[in-house]
């Protein structure tokens, strides 16, 4: 019964070991896991969850991308990205809408930014001009 219950505790401590799921990232602390910048700017960071758990953030959405062409996406559970709107709320990469614009400066000169919805988006684009993307557009244009 002993060696039973112990290969249970094993089998769930490495089911927890495994759990993909995001993990605040330390602004001022936290270094780009592609560049290596300092992580500071709250509305354009992203963060990469495999599917064996680990984390790879990143200072600006294009740093992530960018390092999507070095790793098999396949073992990446979460894409996520800042909200715009709401500073250091992490939201799905995948269904954000994005905004290139040369009227929002990202911290690493592309100019992108990702928005929760399409309506704060197109308030944003109607102010600072540029062209929206969905997350499939996005990948295309840095050829991925």
């Amino acid at each position: 019964m002993g060696i039973l219950r112990g290969g249970l505790f094993l089998f769930v401590l490495f089911l927890s070991a495994c759990n993909a799921k995001p993990r605040p990232i330390d602004y001022g602390t936290d270094g780009c896991h592609f560049c290596r910048m300092t992580i500071v700017d709250r509305q354009h960071a992203a963060q990469i969850v495999t599917q064996k758990g680990r984390i790879y953030s990143f200072d600006a959405i294009e740093c992530m991308v960018n390092h999507l062409k070095d790793i098999d996406n396949g073992t990446v559970a979460l894409f996520l990205v800042n909200d715009y709107t709401q500073p250091g709320e992490l939201i799905d990469a995948k269904t954000a809408i994005y905004l290139i614009s040369e009227g929002i400066p990202s911290p690493m000169g592309e100019f992108l930014t990702a928005f929760e919805n399409k309506v704060d988006a197109q308030n944003a684009q109607n102010e600072h001009g540029g062209e929206l993307y969905s997350w499939e557009e996005l990948l295309s244009r840095f050829s991925l």
